[in-house]
């Protein structure tokens, strides 16, 4: 299992645990007010954390590849409000071309 994975399971058990431990240490009471927003930030930025350690990361030096191309252009979909299946495709053929242009 490589280190990205591991990392990925690790973040998703601690999510898990977060949100099942929840109710038990509230027990239907409110968050507190500066504590909601900080919740709802933590899964963005750690899928943003991880889309970019994948993205320019190869094993501990920084990289700039096609997947940046690919990144970029579901970038630009998602700022164009186009549906996100069709992001996930157009990075994938964008990834895939630049691949081919470079190989």
């Amino acid at each position: 299992m490589s280190d990205t994975w591991l990392a990925t399971v690790i973040v998703g058990a601690a999510a898990a645990a977060m949100k099942a431990a929840g109710p038990v240490v509230f027990g239907g009471r409110e968050l507190p007010g500066r504590v909601g927003p900080l919740v709802a930030a933590l899964a963005p930025a750690l899928l943003a954390a991880l889309v970019v350690t994948n993205t320019f990361g190869e094993g501990q030096a920084l990289t700039v590849d096609a997947r940046v191309a690919g990144v970029g252009a579901a970038a630009v979909c998602i700022a164009l409000r186009a549906p996100l299946l069709a992001a996930v495709v157009i990075a994938a053929l964008v990834t895939a071309l630049a691949r081919l242009a470079g190989a």
